[in-house]
């Protein structure tokens, strides 16, 4: 995904995004709480985290709150979403460094974690892959990566998708918008089924790849880089 082809290059999604992402992701704010929980288990204490999709910084915000001794490289290719991420986390702007890009646009590391939420999704298999491949090339040895997007359970992505609509739109119940909304989201999204996020993930250099978050169309994973210097992924580019 270029620069170009940010989804927030609109700037009525970036002016809502703060306000409309909690109430379409359920339990946003204890994933991100989970996010930090894994990524804190084995890592040093004063670690330094990479952030993919990092505009708009509800999590950066949700983990530089509670762990004070972290540093953070946010990257996103959408300057608008950059620019409400340093709003969003200006009390902790001192940890941060921007990056407005992608993944490959990052620097070398290595980190001690990452994170990719809400953003995958927006990717086709093969720039997916190469994403995570970027990711893995700058964790140390052992560094967790955390992802989290909309996927397609059982291969049925607008019968999720649709649930998750309903779920986002707080007023009145209404299944058949709901639907157009789920049909619309396919049509736009190139959602992978869970064993392929899990082979994606695998391919890119990463091991014990596990679920720790599921809600409507949302899956979330945990996954370690391997001890490998650099993934098999990275040598085939």
């Amino acid at each position: 995904m270029t620069k170009s082809q940010s989804p927030f290059a609109d700037p009525a999604l970036v002016s809502t995004y703060a306000d409309d992402t909690p109430l379409k992701v359920p339990g946003l704010a204890d994933l991100h709480r989970m996010a930090m929980l894994l990524l804190s288990e084995q890592g040093p204490d004063a670690a330094d985290i990479l952030v993919i999709g990092a505009g708009g910084g509800l999590e950066l915000k949700a983990m530089a709150e509670v762990r004070r001794d972290w540093t953070f490289t946010g990257v996103d290719p959408s300057r608008a979403m950059l620019d409400l991420a340093r709003r969003h986390i200006q009390p902790f702007g001192d940890r941060i460094t921007w990056v407005e890009g992608v993944a490959e646009d990052a620097p070398p590391g290595p980190f001690d974690g990452a994170t990719c939420l809400l953003t995958l999704h927006f990717l086709e298999a093969a720039e997916r892959r190469r994403t995570l491949a970027a990711i893995h090339d700058r964790l140390k040895p052992g560094g967790r990566l955390i992802v989290a997007h909309h996927a397609a359970p059982g291969g049925d992505a607008e019968r999720w998708l649709a649930r998750s609509a309903a779920f986002a739109n707080r007023g009145a119940l209404d299944w058949e918008k709901a639907r157009a909304s789920a049909k619309a989201m396919a049509e736009r999204l190139p959602l992978s089924s869970c064993a392929d996020e899990e082979r994606l993930l695998r391919e890119a250099g990463f091991i014990e790849v596990t679920l720790f978050y599921a809600a409507f169309s949302f899956r979330g994973w945990v996954a370690t880089a391997a001890p490998a210097a650099r993934s098999r992924s990275s040598e085939d580019r």
